[in-house]
């Protein structure tokens, strides 16, 4: 089993939590080697990293990326997300050649469970295994020409690297990326659906599971996503029983003070097992929450306001973290 992560220092205590998680459940896989594709980690942060991932029997490879901007030959805006994030779409020129398949999982996602099933997904003719957004914009959704196909999150990919080389997909994607000036509101994100829309298999949101599948229910998404076919109930169903890999997308992550997210726990307890322990919570976000949480409990009742408002805010909040980072 291949794994991916793309990171920068400062996201090591949290990449590091999601790599226990993934250790701690898999203890039955027979081989599990982790790529780490990085600018900046320090020697001391790779040294923990390897000492921790060697312990469980498993094996990690350091992918230092010096300059993204020697890969992509046009100028691009990721609009608030670190730019590293655009490795993902250089695997095949970052990973051995040997390799047929790659999990990438985010940074900001914790693995609850065996990720057997999921790696031993059949493809077929299908370059990408990822779940759908259901609460996309529709002007988003026309805007990248997606007609009656789905939008998926890209937080999770079952990457079929072998079809990824024969089509070429890396390239497709920046010149889909590229076609759009290099600003998409979800930069790659965005890229990958509108460039591979039909070289995506849709798999359940168990894969990656974040907060609106309890702030929403199965019947909304089925009538917001119309005329597209959302996943059969009893699939959603046990996805949000029991989901097997926590995306920590949006502003309410774990690891910040205040926060209530109903998966914080574990997130919190993976920490716990590794040499970042003792990693404290980001600070001033107790105001924020406090909002939220008065947002959540007013909205909850009326959803199609409730994803209105949070669509219409989310430019203003990727406004702000674009500001912050570039301080």
């Amino acid at each position: 089993m291949n794994i991916v992560y793309t990171l920068n220092n400062k996201f090591v205590p949290q990449v590091a939590a999601g790599l226990m998680s993934v250790m701690q459940n898999n203890k039955e896989a027979k081989d599990i080697h982790f790529y780490l594709i990085h600018t900046d980690i320090t020697k001391s942060n790779i040294s923990k990293l390897k000492k921790m991932v060697e312990s469980f029997g498993r094996s990690v490879d350091f992918i230092k990326i010096d300059d993204l901007n020697s890969y992509i030959d046009f100028e691009f805006d990721t609009n608030g997300w670190n730019s590293i994030v655009l490795a993902r779409l250089l695997i095949d020129k970052l990973l051995p050649s040997n390799i047929d398949r790659v999990l990438y999982l985010d940074g900001d996602t914790i693995v609850r469970g065996s990720l057997n099933e999921l790696w031993k997904t059949k493809m077929d003719d299908k370059t990408l295994g990822m779940s759908i957004e259901p609460t996309i914009a529709k002007d988003r959704l026309k805007y990248l020409k997606l007609g009656n196909r789905p939008y998926y999150n890209a937080g999770v990919l079952l990457i079929n690297l072998k079809r990824w080389k024969k089509i070429g997909a890396s390239k497709m994607i920046f010149d889909f990326y590229k076609k759009y000036n290099g600003n998409l509101f979800a930069n790659d994100q965005d890229a990958i659906n509108g460039a591979l829309k039909k070289e995506i298999l849709t798999i359940s949101p168990t894969y990656n599971f974040y907060n609106i599948f309890y702030q929403y229910n199965y019947n909304f998404f089925v009538r917001l996503l119309k005329p597209i076919k959302y996943i059969d109930k009893d699939v959603y169903q046990d996805a949000v029983n029991n989901p097997t890999i926590i995306h920590y997308l949006g502003e309410e992550r774990p690891w910040r003070k205040g926060n209530t997210h109903k998966y914080r726990k574990d997130y919190k307890y993976y920490l716990s097992l590794t040499p970042w322990k003792d990693t404290p919570d980001e600070e001033g976000w107790n105001l924020y929450f406090f909002c939220w949480r008065i947002f959540n409990f007013f909205t909850k009742p009326f959803p199609g306001l409730r994803l209105r408002i949070i669509n219409g805010l989310i430019p203003f909040v990727m406004k702000l973290r674009k500001r912050k980072i570039n301080k």
